[in-house]
């Protein structure tokens, strides 16, 4: 195999109750990239398409990853990538981590999958730290996993996929405008109450346990933020409006996706997801700020070669 495209999906971060730790994977959103085998050694981006992104090896996320791997397997080839961005960077809908992630498992293509997933994971996670600054799994894990994904733990890493179940849709609107992961982060808190604590983690157990069980009322139930969403939705205008929008129209909850400006709506059905759509168009429209928006079934397998 000399040539392969792939397809590296959209994800949402955080997922209200988890920060750094919950993330899922999207259908409708992503990247796709091309890799060409070469017999001269190394990486070069020979074209970036759907973002105005830089073609330094070195600071390029996805080429940062390629270069690290060939180094990694000792490769005797080089790589020629091509990146197609199909949704903006500073979305947080994890932008660089689909770069990174559709990397790491390109080059794993021609390496005879001699990486495992959760190898992938760490290499992807390098390129998010050249993308950010900071070397977070949640993006990363959810496009190469699939599903929704659980980051149990960072030293040493370890991610638990979870089951998705079959009716679980997700609505996000993108308003146009960006906000820095680094400056979301600036934002928190760096001490929190404990019973803040107890409440977060509960509804993180409680999510999971929705999960595993279909039961979308205590899914509903758990999609609760009471740490880092109060902070961050001020970077985020008229938040609160599409977020009360969405639930009265039916969806189990609503939150922002990783960093913001994205806000993503959990519904049950396509019919529900439909009437979120519109009714958080509707309560868009007049705000004087240009957005996106899709509807999406979450995406169970991650990553495809297309």
């Amino acid at each position: 195999m000399n040539y392969l495209k792939i397809f590296s999906p959209a994800t949402v971060a955080n997922v209200s109750c988890g920060f750094d730790s919950l993330g899922f994977a999207v259908d409708a959103v992503g990247d796709e990239m091309t890799f060409t085998k070469t017999v001269q050694k190394g990486v070069k981006i020979t074209n970036i398409t759907g973002a105005n992104l830089t073609y330094n090896v070195n600071e390029n996320a996805a080429s940062a990853v390629v270069q690290k791997i060939l180094k990694e397997a000792n490769a005797n080839f080089g790589i020629e990538l091509t990146i197609h961005k199909g949704f903006s960077p500073g979305s947080g809908l994890g932008s660089s981590a689909a770069s990174a992630a559709g990397a790491a498992f390109g080059v794993n293509q021609f390496l005879e999958n001699q990486f495992s997933e959760l190898e992938l994971t760490k290499f992807a996670m390098f390129g998010e730290e050249i993308a950010c600054g900071s070397a977070i799994a949640d993006n990363v894990a959810a496009a190469i996993y699939g599903g929704f994904i659980l980051v149990r733990s960072y030293e040493p890493l370890e991610i638990i996929k979870l089951p998705v179940p079959d009716a679980l849709r997700v609505v996000a609107i993108h308003p146009q405008i960006e906000v820095k992961t680094k400056d979301a982060r600036e934002v928190l808190p760096e001490k929190i109450a404990l019973k803040d604590a107890v409440t977060q983690w509960a509804n993180v157990g409680g999510l999971i346990s929705g999960l595993y069980t279909n039961n979308y009322h205590l899914i509903s139930n758990s999609l609760v933020d009471i740490i880092v969403e109060p902070y961050r939705k001020k970077l985020i205008p008229f938040f609160d409006t599409v977020k009360s929008s969405a639930i009265s129209a039916g969806a189990l909850g609503a939150g922002i996706s990783g960093s913001g400006p994205t806000i993503f709506a959990l519904c049950k059905g396509d019919e529900i997801a439909n009437e979120v759509y519109k009714s958080i168009k509707e309560s868009y429209k007049n705000t004087g700020i240009k957005f996106e928006m899709f509807i999406s079934k979450i995406n169970p397998n991650g990553i495809k070669i297309v």
